[in-house]
């Protein structure tokens, strides 16, 4: 099983890293047997498997109980949670609770967005033996404040912004940075810079890994098709045409046949 150890080797021998979200049990058995390296219960289930327009929704409720979920059929993989919106922002108590509940429902470690006043938090964390990893340029906690999933670090105060944020996380004691819909120079600069491993999505190529949604990989949603997603299955009409065979074959009684029958 990958370790937070492991992510450093491969950054260091340029060994690229795999990650994908993961929110239920099915999923996770099935990616227990893949070549991934790791796996993120993302607070995007609040979208992905809720139906929310943001990951605000998201509560350490909901959080817990999907990493609940994915540690029964996961075994294999690195299994890391998002922090969701606000939960380290309302006490320090209450973000200790918060990190408590994600690291005994299985994760190994915990991801918080953005830095500034986070830096402290996250030395905190990083000295209670809790492993962090941090996510600049979009986050989408911040949707409302950035007016929207939209490019970062586009103009050359806000590349400075996030370069130094990068920094400060690493300085922090991160283990790993998610870098999130920046341009690839700048992605690619924060990854040179740095020691501890970047992944991207929608950064381009030179970060240390990618992270992607499952749901997105598998093309289950087909109206979702931004820059940066490329799909590796036409999920969406495997599953519908699957689903309309099952019910003509009913409609048309030729559902289930003699050796689907008992006797």
């Amino acid at each position: 099983m990958k370790t937070i150890h492991d992510f450093q080797l491969m950054k260091k021998e340029k060994q690229k890293i795999s990650l994908v979200t993961c929110y239920d049990f099915w999923s996770a058995v099935i990616i227990d047997e893949s070549g991934i390296d790791a796996v993120l219960v993302g607070d995007s289930v609040a979208m992905v498997m809720h139906g929310f327009e943001t990951t605000v929704n998201a509560e350490i409720e909901m959080m817990s109980y999907h990493v609940a979920a994915v540690k029964r059929g996961l075994k294999n993989k690195l299994l890391i949670a998002d922090l969701p919106f606000l939960a380290h922002k309302k006490s320090y108590s209450f973000l200790i609770e918060a990190v408590d509940r994600l690291m005994k429902a299985g994760a190994q470690a915990v991801k918080i967005e953005g830095a500034g006043s986070n830096i402290e938090l996250i030395k905190n964390l990083v000295e209670a033996g809790v492993p962090v990893m941090g996510h600049i340029g979009l986050t989408p906690q911040s949707v409302h404040l950035l007016s929207g999933f939209k490019l970062q670090g586009a103009d050359d105060l806000s590349s400075k912004k996030i370069l130094n944020d990068a920094h400060l996380l690493e300085e922090a004691g991160c283990f790993s940075i998610v870098l999130e819909m920046i341009p690839s120079e700048l992605a690619k600069k924060i990854t040179s810079e740095l020691t501890i491993p970047t992944i991207g999505i929608g950064a381009g190529l030179h970060t240390d890994g990618q992270v992607l949604v499952l749901q997105d990989l598998l093309g289950l949603n087909k109206n979702f098709n931004p820059k940066f997603l490329r799909k590796y299955l036409n999920g969406f009409d495997l599953i519908i045409n699957a689903i309309n065979r099952y019910n003509s074959d009913v409609k048309e009684k030729t559902f289930p046949n003699e050796k689907e029958s008992y006797r």
